[in-house]
């Protein structure tokens, strides 16, 4: 028995090794998982690193050097691979501490708003009445107010800041984990193992915590990532209107802003900026798209 436990064949069997290599398998097969996941992975690298990568430091203003176009112009430079902007500064080194605050603001705003929305979701699919009333009503009304108008009026009063725009649009977009908290928990609250859970006496946290949310918790990381891409695309509207980020912070959308004063006659000072805006996002959404289609009951069929 002891040299049956100990050999490499019953190790092979162990349910952690049997569901990871499950998981791995599965990753691999689902194309949208594997590339939204790859690019994003790369994507937080650079983040991390960028202090690292960054062949100038993307503050450092060079007036003689500004407006070099980037390396696949005939006037280009190694030395700026991406050009400068008008202030000369380096794109590129902009470009990879804009990853920073692009992730910071999409992740962090995904952490307040869930909060917020599962918070209120479970509490009113799980008691339902008069909960379930008042949270609704709060959903209304959060879906009466356009979330750019509002975030917008709201930045104007305090003053735009990365720390203003990550509050904001934490406290906005919280409804669609509202929604489905809500709608998953009312199928969970019936079931056998909650029932059990009430029947022993356990106190409500530990119901909530340990027999409903993990239950849940695969349908709202899909919507966490929904609203990780429209966070960073929420931060880049923003701090295009001058409403978000400021200067001299490195924001994809501050970037477009800048550069839209020359996108006739120097287009790359758009596109750069606007295809890195564009590829995080696309990334984002099949990362989502992959983790629903690996929720789903037996997977879905490509």
């Amino acid at each position: 028995m002891a040299q049956l436990l100990s050999s490499p064949v019953a190790a092979t069997h162990h349910p952690a090794n049997t569901w990871l290599s499950r998981l791995v398998h599965s990753t691999f097969k689902n194309r949208s998982l594997a590339i939204g996941l790859l690019i994003i992975t790369s994507l937080g690298i650079v983040a991390l690193l960028a202090p690292w990568l960054a062949p100038h430091d993307p503050y450092l203003q060079n007036t003689a050097n500004r407006m070099v176009p980037p390396i696949w112009h005939e006037t280009g430079s190694w030395t700026h691979p991406l050009g400068t902007d008008r202030l000369g500064r380096d794109y590129l080194s902009r470009l990879i501490y804009g990853t920073r605050i692009s992730l910071f603001i999409g992740l962090v705003v995904a952490l307040i708003s869930g909060l917020i929305g599962t918070t209120l979701g479970v509490l009113a699919g799980y008691f339902g009445g008069r909960v379930d009333a008042v949270v609704s009503y709060l959903l209304t009304t959060r879906l009466a107010m356009p979330v750019v108008l509002v975030a917008l009026a709201m930045a104007s009063l305090m003053g735009g800041s990365m720390l203003t725009v990550t509050l904001l649009l934490g406290l906005l977009l919280w409804d669609r984990f509202a929604v489905v908290a809500r709608s998953a928990t009312q199928q969970l609250r019936d079931a056998e193992y909650v029932q059990a859970a009430q029947a022993l006496g356990c106190p409500l946290p530990y119901i909530l915590l340990r027999e409903v949310l993990p239950n849940i918790a695969g349908a709202l990381i899909v919507v966490a990532t929904l609203e990780v891409a429209n966070a960073i695309l929420l931060e880049a509207t923003l701090s295009f209107l001058g409403m978000g980020v400021q200067p001299p912070s490195p924001s994809w959308g501050l970037m477009i802003a800048e550069g839209k004063a020359y996108m006739f006659f120097q287009p790359w000072v758009i596109t750069i900026p606007g295809s890195a805006l564009f590829v995080l996002v696309l990334a984002i959404n099949l990362l989502g798209d992959g983790l629903r289609d690996l929720s789903a009951p037996g997977g879905r069929n490509e």
